[in-house]
């Protein structure tokens, strides 16, 4: 049980690098970052907005590897945040065409390994005696 509950909380700091450094290089950087232009000012301010609620949501993944096993909650919450967004992306993928390979891995991320990963954190839940429904 040990064993398998260390390997999701590094599996867990590892997969938050992605929201964590996307985020942040979203904030810095803004939709230049992405190349091209030129933009809009509101469209970059609506973008950082986005990639400030990116960073957060990695931090909070981040925050529930101490006591992984006690986080079912939150780490259920934050894995509907994410998996909202991602029927989003598909959304767009479906009205405007296919994006770059870039935002195809993060549909992946969105859709396919957080899913698993909270799947996963329920199981180390359940398998050290929480309660989870």
């Amino acid at each position: 049980m040990e064993t398998e509950r260390r390997a999701l909380q590094r599996v867990v700091a590892v997969a938050g690098l992605v929201p964590v450094l996307g985020g942040l290089y979203g904030v810095l950087f803004g939709q230049a970052g992405l190349g091209g232009g030129p933009f809009d000012v509101s469209t970059d301010s609506h973008f950082r907005y986005l990639s400030g609620l990116l960073l957060g949501i990695g931090l909070l993944f981040w925050s529930t590897i101490p006591g992984i096993e006690t986080k079912t909650s939150l780490f259920r919450f934050l894995t509907m945040v994410v998996v909202l967004g991602g029927l989003s992306r598909l959304l767009g993928l479906w009205l405007t065409g296919v994006p770059s390979l870039t935002m195809l891995a993060a549909l992946g991320m969105e859709l396919v390994v957080t899913p698993l990963l909270c799947l996963w954190q329920i199981r180390v839940a359940n398998r050290a005696g929480e309660t989870v429904l």
